[in-house]
């Protein structure tokens, strides 16, 4: 039928290593090799996950042993959400200069990691067990971008073209069907 159109079955992200950006920034992060960064959202629990290292320290007031406020500085995504060590908790930064214990995870399965904005992403039951990764971080660094313009865009050409030939072709079709039934007439 006319008109019906085509329909977007699933997208993939490409979790490939990009090249690394020497950004010189103290609290920039990269990871060279495979996994995540983990950031914890304080205000719900949730933890995500995100290759994106560029990372800034963040002021939290939190209660004492007194119950007094007290200033804490966390390693942060600049969101609200905070960097996760190794161990698993938040990194708290006592020296802004020192570089920070910043962990890498991974999942048995990538693939089905559901994006959840800003270059974050959540796991689900599917990904199967987290570990910890034993990816090379590298402070000072950012990960670039491991898309191909070019190709992508090459890619996009040859799919409206193909697209453009198979439409003609149901044209083509379409006004045979009416002239045969038009002969009949």
């Amino acid at each position: 039928p006319q008109g019906s159109g085509g329909a977007m079955l699933s997208t993939t992200t490409d979790m490939k290593e990009g090249v690394l950006a020497d950004t010189g920034r103290p609290q920039d992060y990269a990871i060279a090799g495979e996994g995540f960064f983990a950031l914890y959202e304080p205000a719900t629990g949730e933890v995500t996950y995100t290759r994106d290292g560029s990372f800034t320290i963040s002021m939290y007031q939190e209660p004492d042993e007194k119950g007094e406020l007290e200033q804490v500085y966390y390693l942060s995504d600049g969101e609200g959400r905070q960097v996760l060590s190794t161990q698993g908790y938040p990194i708290v930064v006592e020296d802004p200069e020192a570089e920070q214990p910043v962990g890498t995870f991974t999942f048995q399965y990538q693939d089905g990691l559901q994006h959840v904005g800003s270059g974050r992403f959540a796991a689900a039951e599917k990904n199967g067990t987290l570990w910890v990764a034993n990816a090379k971080v590298q402070r000072g660094f950012l990960e670039l971008s491991n898309t191909d313009l070019a190709e992508d865009l090459t890619k996009v050409i040859e799919a409206q073209r193909a697209y453009s030939c198979a439409l003609r072709m149901v044209q083509t079709s379409d006004e045979v069907e009416s002239t045969v039934i038009n002969l009949k007439s």
